[in-house]
């Protein structure tokens, strides 16, 4: 696959991401599978994963100021 900034090709590899879900509320989720360009570090979150993160992010309460999980668990 290639990237939609620069054109270079995208590798698979696991990082780790903030999301923020509230107004005062991140969440960083770790190892998170991601298409990853090898020229200009531009990423792509995979469908299949963006849905998992979803499920993930629902199920954490707004008072959460920052919490740290893990794709994998």
């Amino acid at each position: 696959m290639k990237c939609q900034q620069c054109g270079s090709e995208l590798a698979k590899t696991a990082t780790d991401l903030p999301f923020k879900t509230d107004v005062h509320s991140i969440i960083i989720i770790k190892d998170l599978p991601v298409l990853q360009c090898r020229n200009c570090g531009e990423y792509l979150i995979e469908d299949a994963v963006m849905a998992r993160v979803d499920a993930i992010l629902k199920n954490i309460g707004t008072d959460v100021e920052v919490e740290i999980l893990s794709y994998a668990a």
